[in-house]
């Protein structure tokens, strides 16, 4: 890993918080500030257990995870994609109401 990695996509395996939570966060993060782009796949688990330095398992519970806050979906065969539009962002109005 390189130094110029953000603070804050670290873990912390000595916090109480569950790791896969933590890793979720961090990829919800990447999502909200469009380094994920909608439609597009996330990285694989073996990626991400790789890039943190996690279990597989940790990776898969924090897709599951990802998958329960309405970021992302999982097809079968082809990986897990960034949702179009996530729960809570409001539809763009084209045209105000004057």
């Amino acid at each position: 890993m390189s130094d110029t990695q953000e603070p804050n996509t670290t873990l912390d395996p000595m916090s109480a918080r569950p790791l896969y939570v933590q890793l979720a966060d961090v990829i919800a993060g990447k999502i909200e500030a469009g380094e994920l782009a909608p439609d597009r796949p996330i990285p694989s688990e073996n990626h991400l257990a790789e890039e943190y330095g996690v279990a597989r398992l940790t990776a898969r519970r924090a897709a599951q995870e990802l998958r329960e806050r309405g970021l992302i979906i999982t097809v079968r065969g082809k990986g897990s994609f960034v949702v179009a539009q996530p729960p809570g962002a409001a539809p763009e109005d084209p045209e105000p109401n004057a």
